[in-house]
């Protein structure tokens, strides 16, 4: 079981680069489990010794074949240890890691190898191979292509496409490094040398923003710029060797990224899900005590638990629905350090026995508190998992600002809020609303983006793009990004994500789109949880989206959702309330190009997917 951080329990000594990192862990973690991946009904292990071991190996093959300090590497890779592995090796050699999405396509991933210059690309699956030699022509710096999980029939292939290219697996590059270690250890330490040759100001990594346009920035952040918010992470974010944590966000992502490494400088097990549909497998397989994701997991998880419970109707039904209430009411008024009322103590303790005791067995059974980003989480969904047993601390930050500006100290927690500035980092509101930022954690620029980089940094503040207030305690709100506010056409201004949220907090609503720029009154697309939708109505699930479609025009099922907008609109200002709404047949999906990797929906892609839809309901 996890135990509570003391203070003294603060990650000392920490190196002022990525590039030392690896050492750092390695010599002060050896546990045999630092690292796991779960396949199956097991987890297979990589110790901290182990660690240093992989990335020493990698590192020196990688650098027989040519990787210099500066070169680019792109690394295309589902999360699992050995991207870890490859990004400390690329660092530990001066090199910088150009993270790609492996959800990306052809031509997205062509573009931030072409626009990066990468000399190397190391992809994990055929799948990813492909993609990189289909756009090789176009890539006139790369020169070595590694695949991580190939057979040698797939690499004979790629060897008769590849042209001069040269093409490997990453075991035969780290045994190319393995051979070249047996030739002595002084090769060992001119590895080591070379990464403590490493400076704070030497550039680090480059990672492309997943926007909705084709052509995302390239964020240049230097190993000053992680390293400082390591540093930051670590004196808030409270974890330890006893605590054991289950990753499954894509590490290309900022969030996680550090997140792995406060993991790894923490001492923490950092166990990877077999992949976001396991989750569910792999809680009670890991019993993690900490865990990270995006609002849309933890919404899918409740929604998950709602459905299971309420499924069959009745006593059982009722009793869930009682207790789930039971939870808001005790995240409404614990958090803050409020006492509970002796009547709502009662409540508590029954529900605990009846109710919260079981989902919490349910998800592994030792959740000490999970994390939160990327997006807001709402606050019904914060005070019912709150209130059933597990905070949910959440943060704030951008790619550009390495990336955690706020977290919510889960001693003194303010559910609605992102938390105060990390230490050493200073935020300020401008006067249109607007969140600026500052401190060592700021990146550089943008990658041969010198416009760009002058309107985002200005006077030495970064302007997030984001709108928000801070509170009297110091705590930043946030309520809306300042390029997605709808204007209406009389000119009034709606936040749409603090009403989306509230829509999803719906059991029967999976996913919604608040519209309105440029139009008289607001209206919305809403995906239904078609799970729960079904469970409510007592029959299967039709067999396509025709059939669906069907099924979503009956005026039954109009009035329940017609329910939720009215229950919403209750809540909302005039101009605010949705006056039409349109419910999709589908659910949005990363294949589709509706969402980004984090799960974000992208809001351009839908207005212009569902312009036939919008139009109607202004008509």
């Amino acid at each position: 079981m996890a135990t509570e951080p003391s203070p003294d329990d603060d990650v000392a000594g920490l190196p002022p680069t990525i590039a030392r990192l690896p050492f750092f862990v390695s010599g002060r973690y050896p546990k045999p489990d630092l690292l796991g991946r779960c396949e199956g009904d097991r987890i297979v292990s990589t110790s901290g010794r182990e660690l240093i071991e992989r990335v020493r190996e990698i590192g020196l093959g990688l650098q027989d074949l040519g990787m210099q300090a500066g070169h680019r590497v792109g690394l295309l890779s589902e999360s699992r240890p050995d991207w870890l592995f490859v990004d400390f090796a690329i660092l530990a050699g001066g090199a910088v890691t150009v993270p790609i999405y492996p959800t990306l396509a052809t031509e997205q991933v062509a573009y931030i190898l072409r626009d990066s210059e990468a000399t190397m690309a190391i992809v994990s699956t055929a799948a990813q191979l492909e993609k990189v030699l289909t756009s090789a022509r176009s890539l006139p710096a790369l020169k070595v292509l590694v695949g991580q999980y190939l057979s040698a029939e797939e690499i004979a292939s790629a060897r008769g496409r590849a042209g001069s290219l040269t093409v490997m697996t990453l075991t035969d590059v780290a045994e190319r490094g393995h051979q070249m270690m047996r030739q002595g250890w002084g090769l060992a330490k001119a590895f080591q040398d070379r990464a403590n040759a490493v400076q704070p100001s030497d550039l680090a990594t480059i990672i492309y923003t997943s926007g909705t346009t084709s052509e995302p920035k390239g964020v240049m952040l230097t190993h000053g710029n992680l390293a400082a918010n390591l540093d930051g992470v670590t004196k808030v974010f409270r974890v330890n060797q006893s605590d054991t944590a289950l990753s499954f966000l894509p590490l290309c992502h900022g969030f996680e990224r550090m997140v792995a490494y406060t993991y790894l400088a923490s001492g923490v097990s950092m166990i990877f899900a077999e992949s976001i549909d396991t989750i569910p497998r792999n809680l009670r397989m890991v019993r993690p005590s900490v865990m990270s994701g995006v609002p849309r997991v933890y919404e899918k998880l409740r929604a998950k638990v709602t459905a299971t419970a309420t499924g069959e109707g009745g006593l059982k039904k009722t009793i869930f629905e009682w207790a789930s209430r039971v939870a808001e009411k005790r995240g409404a008024v614990l958090p803050e350090g409020g006492r509970p009322s002796p009547w709502l103590g009662v409540q508590s303790a029954l529900a605990d026995r009846l109710v919260f005791r079981t989902i919490r067995e349910g998800l592994g059974g030792r959740f000490r508190f999970a994390v939160s980003g990327s997006a807001p989480l709402g606050e019904s969904l914060g005070r019912w998992f709150y209130g059933i047993g597990i905070p949910i601390v959440e943060g704030y930050g951008l790619t550009e600002t390495s990336p955690v500006l706020t977290v919510i100290p889960l001693s003194k927690m303010r559910i609605g809020t992102v938390g105060p500035p990390l230490p050493g980092v200073e935020v300020k509101i401008a006067e249109d609303g607007e969140i600026l930022a500052r401190g060592p954690n700021i990146m550089q620029g943008y990658y041969r983006r010198p416009e760009d980089t002058r309107a985002a940094l200005q006077n030495g503040w970064f302007h997030t793009g984001d709108i928000g207030e801070l509170d009297a305690h110091g705590y930043l709100k946030i309520t809306d990004r300042k390029k997605e506010l709808i204007v209406t056409s009389g000119g009034k201004k709606i936040a749409p994500q603090p009403i989306e949220s509230e829509l999803r907090s719906h059991p029967l609503i999976a996913e919604a789109v608040l519209l309105g720029d440029k139009r008289h009154f607001p209206t919305a697309l809403i995906v239904p949880d078609f799970a729960a939708l079904m469970a409510r109505l007592g029959v299967p699930r039709p067999p396509d989206d025709a059939a669906m479609r069907t099924l979503l025009d009956r005026a039954d099922v109009r009035e329940l959702f017609s329910q939720a907008v009215e229950g919403l609109n209750a809540k909302q200002a005039q101009f605010e309330r949705i006056k039409k709404f349109h419910l999709l047949a589908n659910e949005l999906t990363l294949e589709a190009g509706e969402l980004t990797p984090t799960l974000k929906v992208k809001r351009r892609v839908i207005e212009v997917k569902y312009h036939a839809e919008i139009d109607a309901l202004y008509s």
